[in-house]
């Protein structure tokens, strides 16, 4: 088990850099790597943030939904510590997309287990668009109240860091909502479509890691996803 255990981080990690600074290398050279090494430091604070909150979120509905699991375990709590998954973050960082350390909840204690299990599923992903629209929010009222703001190298880092942080929280939101484990969006679509005890579920279950590398590996995943996040993107700015 630790072998497979080891293999699979191994894997993940070879995948990874492949399509992060690998693929920044192939398309622009060592400039190309400079960039992206630039973009992924003011990208951080946003991934902590949206990493934290997101798994948040997942523990304090679960409590609220009856199930006091998460919370005997400390994971109700916005401390990044508790919440951030080393390989989740490497991914975030080398590809945009990632995850947080799971929030261990036992569905025999919900309230409802269908319905809340679903909520506790949903809980992340929502949490992931209220941040965003607050930080959208916040860049507007900096930019109202420091009109110069963009045109300061100061005002750009900052600016940098928290659209960055816009992108991250929109970025795990779509990521989480594919329908691949251990993503949120495959505990929805089994719940909504109840195909716990079904052979596909058992399927997909077992070999979700692979199937999650494979996309990755074939940028499945931006392809997927680049047109909905921009499109999000534009619509919040733009009413904000």
């Amino acid at each position: 088990m630790k072998r497979f255990f080891n293999t699979r981080v191994l894997l993940l990690f070879v995948v990874l850099l492949m399509a992060g600074p690998g693929a920044a290398l192939m398309s622009a050279g060592l400039k190309g790597v400079a960039n992206w090494v630039m973009d992924t430091l003011t990208l951080i604070p946003g991934i902590i943030v949206a990493l934290s909150f997101h798994e948040f979120a997942h523990a304090w509905v679960a409590c609220k939904c009856g199930d006091p699991t998460s919370k005997i375990m400390g994971r109700c709590t916005l401390d990044p510590m508790v919440h951030v998954d080393p390989m989740g973050l490497i991914s975030l960082m080398l590809i945009r997309f990632g995850w947080g350390r799971p929030v261990i909840v036992n569905p025999a204690n919900f309230n409802k287990r269908r319905r809340d299990s679903i909520l506790v599923s949903v809980a992340g992903v929502t949490m992931n668009f209220i941040v965003a629209f607050v930080f959208a929010l916040l860049i507007q009222l900096l930019i109202k109240i420091w009109p110069d703001m963009l045109f300061s190298k100061m005002g750009g880092v900052v600016f940098d860091i928290l659209y960055s942080t816009v992108v991250i929280n929109l970025s795990l939101m779509l990521f989480n909502l594919l329908p691949v484990p251990p993503l949120d969006g495959f505990n929805i679509v089994t719940e909504i479509f109840n195909l716990g005890d079904s052979k596909f579920h058992d399927f997909v279950y077992k070999n979700g890691f692979f199937i999650l590398m494979l996309l990755i590996l074939f940028d499945v995943p931006s392809l997927l996803l680049n047109r909905p996040l921009i499109t999000i993107l534009k619509f919040m700015m733009n009413i904000l």
